[in-house]
């Protein structure tokens, strides 16, 4: 769900309210692309994050703390020389755009009063934030756009500001007229409303004929009268206007995953989404996006990681075949010796220079003949001895690949595991201790660690139960093994999902030895949750005492075996953690 003009209104009301007369006192850039200003107002302290992330670009005021990094990126050296200090006079959208702009009012270099103007285009992929001087000129960007990257408009500091081009559509609010319905008739009608009027999102268009019809999902070839969908989008522009909103989010059911969120209240899905409503439009996208921003830039920051060990799996899976092929060969091996045990006695039958003999084979209880292929530039003596060695060395490849093809297997085993890891990674100090990991275990070279900067340490994930028991989840295979082997008492209780890679998960009991059903199943729910079968509905999930579970001696990190365990069946389940 993007942001669409109608949320962006909505959202710029508020700002404007919360924070215009408020100084910015602290700007910080913890992303590439993304800037987070502190405004203190006379009563209240914001925080307002500004993104121009291609997947998520957005401005809204945030809880979420994020680690900023030691040495201040230029772009943000330059905005605290410019706008630190300063006072908001205002904060607006341009026209009925994806626009919000910022005005700034402070001191220059001589000591006199200045306006800047900070700008925030949220555009998909072309977002971007701009600061500019009274007169509009481009101070700089936190993207550079040249002629390279749009032949259209650049955005490069020392140049003019300039809005981006109009779309050829009537803006929602402006519209008081008729729609024009062209098309074969297969069309969606909410393609046609988006086609013709700009600033309002798929979502919004399909409230509209909602609104008007009592269903969303509708054809132009079913459309017979079409003054109540115009009234609706009528109605709509005159609400957004007059700034009757009601912000929301939308969320799946069942999962409880946060799906859309609106700046008007959604009515189309009935009984399959639950709708709830928040006191501020801000809250709605705080909440959206807090978990999927955070999900987005965890694959990016992993990228590197989950590419190697896909490159490692794909040799691993190529090396089975190989393997495979190796063993099934071998099984010829008797073949080999009995074709030398039959040339040998029946040397001086066979010829010498003969591509092949036909010999009677005496292992046969039948007593049958056997064709033997030959090599005609050896003598029968060598043939045999050709034979032998051929039966010696698939012997010795036989007992070889069996054991290569066992270590081979343990690797695939833990490379297919740490990669589940990987998904459970919610900070780059989770990826960090994966990196240490896999240097640990000689996958990757073992990097320097940088003067004066103390890494963040990687703990495993820590949840309360509704009985009051403390339940830790491992987030890779070396905080599995501290739970488990470490952490983890004989008598405490050992989760795992049922041939499926995940993280182990201990129930610690302490003086209460007698654990509830309902802890039991929410632990089991947090297993099958962070593990490789979160989408499915019902998953098996084994748990038993921790003394039943060992580790193998010179087994990888994470690998264990375990007995005497039972198995519940649960639905994967989302908590939040301490």
């Amino acid at each position: 769900m993007a942001l669409d003009a109608v949320a962006v209104k909505c959202l710029t009301g508020e700002i404007n309210k919360a924070v215009t007369g408020g100084r910015i006192d602290k700007i910080h850039q913890p992303e590439r692309d993304e800037i987070v200003l502190g405004i203190r107002t006379y009563a209240e302290h914001f925080k307002l994050v500004l993104s121009a992330g291609s997947a998520h670009p957005r401005v809204h005021f945030t809880e979420v703390q994020k680690q900023n990094p030691i040495t201040a990126p230029m772009f943000c050296m330059l905005l605290r020389k410019h706008l630190g200090g300063s006072k908001i006079t205002a904060v607006r959208q341009a026209g009925f755009e994806r626009i919000i702009v910022f005005d700034a009012e402070g001191y220059d270099e001589l000591g006199d009063v200045t306006t800047r103007h900070l700008i925030v285009e949220i555009m998909g992929r072309h977002s971007n934030i701009i600061l500019t001087n009274e007169s509009m000129k481009i101070i700089d960007c936190i993207k550079h756009v040249d002629f390279s990257v749009s032949s259209v408009r650049q955005v490069l500091p020392g140049l003019q500001y300039e809005f981006p081009p109009e779309q050829d559509k009537l803006p929602l609010i402006e519209f008081k007229g008729h729609l024009k319905y062209e098309g074969t008739g297969g069309e969606q009608l909410s393609k046609l409303l988006i086609s013709q009027i700009s600033g309002i999102s798929p979502l919004t268009a399909r409230e509209i004929i909602f609104n008007a019809y009592g269903c969303a999902d509708m054809k132009l070839s079913e459309l017979k009268n079409t003054e109540p969908l115009e009234k609706a989008v009528r109605d709509m522009a005159e609400n957004v206007t007059e700034n009757r909103f009601t912000p929301c989010i939308i969320k799946d059911d069942g999962a409880m995953r946060i799906m859309e969120f609106s700046a008007i209240d959604i009515r189309q899905y009935g009984g399959l989404m639950k709708v709830e409503y928040t006191d501020s439009m801000n809250r709605a996208l705080d909440d959206f996006y807090s978990g999927r921003d955070a999900l987005e830039r965890m694959k990016q920051k992993s990228a590197g990681v989950t590419k190697l060990l896909n490159t490692l799996l794909e040799r691993a899976y190529k090396k089975r075949i190989i393997l495979t092929k190796t063993v099934a060969d071998a099984g010829k091996k008797e073949q080999y010796k009995i074709y030398g045990d039959l040339i040998t006695a029946n040397m001086y039958n066979i010829p010498e220079g003969a591509p092949s003999a036909e010999v009677q084979n005496y292992y046969d209880p039948q007593g049958g003949v056997v064709r033997i292929t030959l090599d005609p530039s050896l003598t029968p003596s060598a043939n045999a001895q050709r034979y032998y060695k051929k039966y010696q060395k698939a012997k010795t490849a036989e007992v070889e690949a069996a054991q290569q093809s066992r270590l081979n297997d343990q690797t695939i085993e833990y490379l297919e595991s740490t990669l589940a890891a990987v998904e459970n990674c919610t900070g780059e100090a989770d990826i960090n201790a994966i990196r240490t990991e896999l240097a640990g275990e000689g996958y990757i070279k073992r990097g320097r660690d940088k003067k004066n900067r103390k890494a963040a340490e990687s703990k495993p994930m820590h949840f309360i139960s509704e009985d009051g028991f403390d339940i830790y989840v491992g987030k890779n295979n070396t905080q599995n093994d501290y739970l488990t082997l470490k952490l983890a008492n004989s008598g405490d209780l050992w989760f795992h999902t049922k041939a499926i890679h995940g993280s182990h998960t201990i129930i610690k009991l302490g003086v209460d030895k007698k654990v509830p059903e309902t802890t039991i199943r929410q632990a089991a729910e947090l297993a099958a949750y962070y593990s490789k079968g979160r989408d499915s509905n019902q998953v098996p999930v084994d748990y038993t005492q921790v003394k039943n579970v060992k580790k193998p001696n010179g087994a990888k990190p994470g690998m264990v075996i375990y007995d005497n365990y039972n198995t519940l069946y649960v639905k994967p389940k989302y908590y939040e953690s301490r």
